[in-house]
Parts: structure tokens; C-alpha cells; sequence
């Protein structure tokens, strides 16, 4: 089951005389991403590489180190740590020692690596979208028994008998959800799979 970070994180470290500085932030878009690289990056530093996952797209970038020794050591540790929907951004500054490509990419994809794992993470789950009808007296009792369900109420349509809820819920909650909705509006509403 992947993870993401439930709130953006850092983590600092010196090596050979050079700042490391790692900041990692929980996104759900391409443009979330790359708006966080814009937003943190400092330009004074030497480099500002970065990678970032959101669910099969991925990007990374080795700004101007050699290739290979920054951007996927950092894709690398996010894949490593089973994270999804992340942005992993390492700023450098250069001490005057050179670290070698196997010390860049260690310093690289081992400074993402900790950062993710001091992060507090949450696991993603996977919902499916679906719709039911209630009439208002059912709507508390429904509303109520959502939670333990684990299912997410992403809007409500009202009209003259009640409201139709779109709802967010896990695949394997789907049966329990059907017998609750069933139970509560005795038979008269099914879910419907958006």
C-alpha cells in the first residue's frame, strides 16, 4: 500500500564541508509539484534537484550535476520508502570538495530517503465513486455511519424528498456500505457505481 506525507517535512545535513537540504511535500499534481520546486528553490545555491511521483507520472532533475547522480537517486528513495504523490526537493551548497558520483548519489537519495522516513506518513487508499438517494429523515443516520466506513462524502445534491450524496469509499468497504444504505432506507435505496 504507498504512502504519502501528511504535512511537507525537512531534513539537513553536511557532507564533506557541502549543505544538504531536503524538503519534501505531499502533492496530487504535476503542477502542484513543480509549483513547490519554483516556491523553495534557492537560487543563491549551487543546485536544486529534485524528483517527484503522482501515481504513474513521474520527473526528476539532476540541475546541472552529472547525470544520473541526483534527480533519480531521489525518484529512486521515494520508490524506495513506497511513497506516491510527493515532491522531494534537495538544495545544495557547494564546500570545495569534490564527493564522486557514487558520493553525489548517495548524498542525493539518502538525504530524500531520511527526510521521508522522519516525515509523518499516511497510507493512500484507493476509493471508487458512487451515488445513492436518502430521504431527509435517513440523511443523519447515513451521514453518522459514513466514518466508520471509512467513505468520504464528496458533495450532496438536494430536492423535494431529500438528497442524492456522492460518496468516496474503499473497493473492499463497497458490500458494507450496500447493507447499511439498505438497512437504513429498507430496501428503497441502492448505490449506485459512479
Amino acid at each position: 500500500m504507498p504512502f504519502s506525507l501528511a504535512q511537507p517535512c525537512e531534513y539537513r545535513e553536511d557532507i564533506k564541508k557541502s549543505r544538504f537540504l531536503t524538503l519534501a511535500a505531499p502533492i496530487t499534481s504535476a503542477a502542484e509539484a513543480q509549483a513547490f520546486i519554483e516556491r523553495h528553490s534557492d537560487l543563491a545555491a549551487t543546485h536544486n534537484c529534485w524528483a517527484w511521483k503522482v501515481g504513474q507520472q513521474y520527473r526528476f532533475s539532476d540541475d546541472g550535476e552529472p547525470s544520473g547522480t541526483a534527480g533519480r537517486p531521489i525518484l529512486a528513495a521515494i520508490e524506495g520508502q513506497d511513497c506516491d504523490q510527493v515532491v522531494v526537493l534537495v538544495i545544495r551548497w557547494y564546500g570545495g570538495i569534490q564527493l564522486g558520483t557514487g558520493g553525489l548519489a548517495r548524498a542525493y537519495g539518502g538525504g530524500a530517503s531520511k527526510c521521508l522516513q522522519a516525515g509523518e506518513r499516511v497510507e493512500l487508499v484507493s476509493r471508487v465513486q458512487c451515488a445513492c438517494h436518502c430521504l431527509f429523515a435517513e440523511l443523519p443516520i447515513l451521514k453518522a455511519r459514513l466514518s466508520e466506513l471509512e467513505t468520504v462524502l464528496e458533495g450532496e445534491q438536494y430536492d423535494a424528498d431529500g438528497a442524492t450524496l456522492q460518496l468516496a469509499i474503499p473497493e473492499a468497504r463497497l458490500p458494507d456500505l450496500q447493507k447499511t444504505l439498505g438497512d437504513i432506507t429498507r430496501g428503497r435505496s441502492i448505490l449506485q457505481r459512479l
